[in-house]
């Protein structure tokens, strides 16, 4: 009986849980915030073949969200933002030692202008033939702080560079900084891609969405085996839906299912707050000066239980910010 209701109480989080994680730099100790050393990449590899962890190609995973089948808990897909040169000198060699698959996504601006820290369309091609690759931009922009006519335009820009470059069509893209709303998601359908994904922390299952998929960060030191343990909390955003103007957050209010009593509420800022649910709604009123330009609003049953909303202060046109 004590196992029926354990499976009643947290059928809202029950789905199978893949899990993708995103790397920027390799032993670039210049930005360690952003870095991931050989030996901790080396220790995370040991990790998941020692302890049963498949990883997998992203097309894999897109295969299995678009036929509805459960993505294995012990799926692991790994992605690198930006296409640093530091992942072809230092990172490359260890996936291709654990033959372990991956997706580039490539800031096509940088490498196309030949910037310094880039990867050159040479190494891009050459890394090609031990993983996939992806589109992250033509400038690595705010998408926030674009009109969708520029959001259009600086996509179709990347997206005709790196066909041009690559011979084949993009199918992945990822968020540059994370950042996105209902709009630029809606600008971005239209390229056809077959998953976008954020930098929110959770997981990818069958109820996700192939245009907000989730990745948890591998940068730093990092204890890998609670990575492992964030699942996607199935939750509707009601409010916040933006930034507020006036940078005064005053209503949470989200919809999750109705077996949860309570839940945990973090706010960037704020910290952690324990709230009862009633009947699948949560429903809290504060009154807080949201202190930072990014705010970061999470919903969670026990902290690796969770839904992410991102709220960000953006720019008008003339660069001024908007409150």
């Amino acid at each position: 009986m004590r196992y029926i209701l354990l499976f009643i109480c947290f059928q809202f989080y029950l789905y199978a849980n893949g899990h993708i994680f995103v790397y920027h730099r390799f032993d670039d100790l210049r930005y360690k915030s952003a870095d991931t050393t050989a030996s901790e990449l080396t220790t995370q590899f040991e990790y998941f073949k020692n302890n049963g962890y498949k990883v997998v190609s992203l097309s894999k995973i897109y295969k299995y969200l678009k036929e509805k089948k459960a993505i294995p808990d012990n799926w692991v897909a790994l992605t690198i933002d930006d296409a640093y040169k530091s992942f072809y000198t230092n990172g490359l060699k260890t996936f291709k030692k654990y033959n372990y698959p991956f997706t580039l996504f490539v800031y096509t601006k940088a490498t196309d202008k030949k910037y310094g820290d880039f990867m050159t369309w040479d190494m891009i091609k050459d890394a090609d033939k031990y993983g996939e690759i992806a589109l992250h931009s033509y400038s690595h922009p705010h998408l926030l702080n674009l009109s969708t006519e520029e959001v259009n335009h600086d996509t179709k820009l990347a997206y005709e560079l790196f066909e041009q470059k690559m011979q084949y069509k993009p199918k992945y893209y990822a968020y540059p900084y994370g950042e996105f709303n209902n709009n630029i998601e809606n600008e971005l359908k239209k390229f056809d891609f077959d998953m976008i994904l954020n930098q929110n922390s959770g997981s990818i299952n069958t109820k996700s969405n192939p245009y907000s998929i989730n990745r948890v960060a591998l940068v730093g030191k990092v204890d890998i085996v609670k990575k492992l343990k964030y699942k996607t909390l199935d939750a509707q955003w009601i409010e916040p839906k933006e930034f507020p103007k006036d940078g005064i957050l005053k209503f949470i209010k989200a919809k999750v299912s109705k077996d949860i009593k309570n839940i945990k509420l973090y706010i960037t800022g704020e910290g952690w707050v324990n709230l009862k649910v009633k009947d699948g709604i949560i429903a809290y009123k504060l009154n807080a000066k949201l202190k930072n330009s990014r705010t970061r609003v999470v919903l969670s049953t026990d902290y690796y239980n969770i839904a992410t909303k991102i709220i960000i202060k953006t720019k008008d046109p003339h660069g001024k910010w908007n409150f």
